[in-house]
């Protein structure tokens, strides 16, 4: 028989744990203030309910039906179409080899937030990629292994290990701690953030609406992106995660609630990291453009750095530094989870087993992001493989649910699990609107690649991005084309 969650809670729990990650704190607050604040929240909100809640239906009524985790499921749909549920996990387990690693970068600082002088006070900048990263001129310069990290990565993924070592029973129990931590601590650090002078100008800047930005393309791709990522669509995770539901629960009552619920915390992460932000601009006489930087220089560099000018310094640090930790690992150990329901599904080993090697593997190939170059290697990595990989992933799913196994076929599974039926503008959008609106975004991205080459990496570094990006691509087309 089997497995099961051992309650709603505890699955929604799980999925939510799942989308709600790192990206939330550094990822939407930046987009936000970058395409005009407020405005932002228009594209956004467009994409979440025409591309993120359909495309989580269908993962969450794929996996709920068929009960099986993502290979299983489109083998179910057709034989051929195996690949697309193999490039999904593989795709997911190349992310969560470097995702560990910035999951270590945050344990460091954790450890280090307990010295009541903080060791990044006074240039935060080159403690991250100077002591802590230990960072190389060039990515042809690999350096040696940084030893600090790798012990962090190791501790990240016995972590890991004890998360998904029973499946939904362990996981169920870690969720229903690590999901609700990070909402408290963000809150403590709301109120903190709001009460220091300042902060309230970083938040208006946040919002400030520009609406002029609303006729670029690139406010809508990164939209787009944004909530194609943040849910942790095309992984394999919610068709895995949904497998252990039974048939008859509400599908789309799970996947509003899952993905309103993330909107909601990202949308509250940007209160709390520019309320901070606000603060570092107001102690330094600095504007918050000057101040604010995107991706790991918000968590690693900015954040820090605005941590230790506050009273209590030490005390925030390590709110923050657990709170990234919390956030990061229900997202981390989501994508091993839909990695190890793959494997258990079509061969018979036990869970602990498989999770073990697993993540013995994933440390293992993580090595090279702990290197002086590792930091480069990730960034290249991350690139391709979320803008390339999972949106062709994601397009593969599309089209075998909407055209080949046929979109109302899966709705009419979707409304025998509820009252309220499930209209026929899902099937549109899982047809026409979820394919083209990422076909869109595929071929933006990749004039942007061809015409100015990513990071200004030399090609041997970009070839490997290139490997990565295409890794969906050959799997499905050699599933497609096999005859055995």
């Amino acid at each position: 028989m089997r497995d099961r969650w051992s309650s709603r809670t505890i699955f929604l729990f799980a999925a939510i744990g799942s989308a709600v990650g790192l990206g939330n704190v550094w990822r939407f607050p930046y987009l936000t203030y970058k395409f005009g604040g407020g405005a932002f929240l228009i594209p956004y909100l467009i994409a979440l309910f025409l591309i993120g809640i359909p495309m989580l239906i269908l993962e969450f009524a794929l996996g709920q039906k068929i009960q099986r985790g993502a290979v299983e499921s489109f083998k179910k749909i057709n034989r051929k179409l195996k690949g697309i549920g193999t490039a999904a996990i593989i795709t997911g387990f190349i992310v969560v080899i470097y995702y560990a690693v910035v999951m270590a970068w945050s344990l460091v600082f954790f450890v280090n937030s307990f010295n009541l002088k903080l060791p990044w006070a006074d240039d935060s900048k080159s403690y991250f990629y100077n002591n802590v990263l230990g960072v190389t001129s060039s990515v042809s310069e690999i350096g040696g292994i940084n030893w600090t990290i790798l012990i962090a990565l190791f501790f990240v993924w016995l972590g890991i290990y004890f998360s998904v070592r029973k499946g939904v029973k362990s996981v169920g129990k870690v969720v229903a701690i690590t999901m609700p931590l990070p909402i408290i601590l963000l809150i403590i650090l709301f109120i903190r953030g709001i009460t220091l002078p300042g902060s309230w100008s970083g938040v208006l800047y946040y919002l400030k609406p520009d609406f002029s930005t609303l006729l670029s393309s690139d406010i809508w791709i990164a939209a787009i992106s944004q909530i194609f990522f943040t849910l942790s669509l095309a992984f394999g995770i919610m068709i895995a995660y949904a497998s252990f539901n039974k048939k008859d629960q509400d599908v789309v009552s799970d996947s509003y609630i899952t993905a309103i619920t993330n909107s909601a915390i990202s949308l509250f992460a940007g209160f709390v990291v520019f309320s901070v932000v606000g603060y570092m601009a107001f102690s330094t006489g600095s504007s918050i453009d000057k101040v604010v930087a995107a991706g790991p220089g918000l968590a690693f560099v900015v954040f820090p750095k605005a941590l230790s000018m506050m009273p209590l310094s030490w005390f925030f640090s390590i709110l923050f530094f657990l709170t990234l930790l919390s956030l990061g690992i229900d997202s981390a150990f989501s994508l091993v989870e839909a990695v190890n329901t793959s494997i258990t599904d079509v061969r018979n080993k036990r869970r602990e087993e498989v999770a073990f090697w697993v993540c013995l593997i994933a440390f293992v190939f993580g090595i090279i992001f702990t290197t002086g170059a590792g930091i480069y290697f990730l960034d290249i990595v991350d690139h391709f493989a979320t803008n390339y990989g999972l949106v062709l992933v994601g397009i593969f799913e599309a089209v075998a649910v909407g055209w080949i196994y046929g979109a109302s076929n899966l709705r009419s599974f979707i409304n025998s699990t509820r009252k309220t039926k499930l209209g026929s503008w899902w099937d549109i959008s899982v047809k026409f609107i979820i394919p083209l609106a990422l076909i869109f975004l595929i071929a933006a991205q990749f004039i942007l690649d061809i015409k100015n080459p990513y990071g200004k990496y030399p090609g041997w570094a970009l070839g490997i991005g290139w490997v990565v990006a295409l890794v969906p691509l050959l799997i499905v087309l050699n599933g497609l084309f096999n005859r055995s």
